[in-house]
């Protein structure tokens, strides 16, 4: 018996505006695609959001470019597809697939703000590890995030 299942690409959620596709074409290519079936399954089950919400984000506003839903993503996502080391996020974040994952509308990181961070849309090693370091009740020396009793 023969099977017609041969789609020429897999249509996943949008980013915004952009189109988010699979295709078997060549182009950009990620070994990590897996990814974008964790993103399909948060979108319609919403753990990792629900996660984040435990988390209150005390950073100043003016200087924040990664939300602390962004960067809980991140590293759930990364954990997922077996990136359990914190430094492999300083290559990752270059990736714009980690960028689409966590729901950033410049996967590419063209807009950032600071010009060394131009090309590097998520979170690195350092932005995660202050995240996860905080203690429930911070002192003002580390009053970034808390973690929501």
């Amino acid at each position: 018996m023969d099977t017609q299942c041969n789609p020429t690409q897999l249509e996943f959620h949008a980013l915004g505006k952009r189109e988010v596709v699979g295709k078997f074409d060549g182009g950009s290519i990620t070994s990590d695609a897996g990814g974008l079936l964790l993103r399909e399954t948060e979108k319609r089950v919403g753990i990792i959001s629900g996660f984040a919400k435990c988390f209150e984000d005390l950073r100043n506003p003016e200087m924040v470019e990664h939300t602390v839903a962004e960067l809980v993503g991140q590293r759930i996502y990364g954990l997922a597809l077996g990136y359990e080391d914190l430094n492999d996020h300083d290559d990752l974040r270059r990736d714009p697939l980690f960028a689409v994952l966590v729901g950033k509308e410049d996967p590419e990181g063209g807009n950032r703000a600071r010009p060394q961070d131009r090309g590097k849309a998520a979170a690195g090693k350092s932005t995660l590890n202050r995240l996860e370091l905080t203690p429930a009740e911070p002192t003002s020396a580390d009053l970034r995030y808390r973690r929501s009793s």
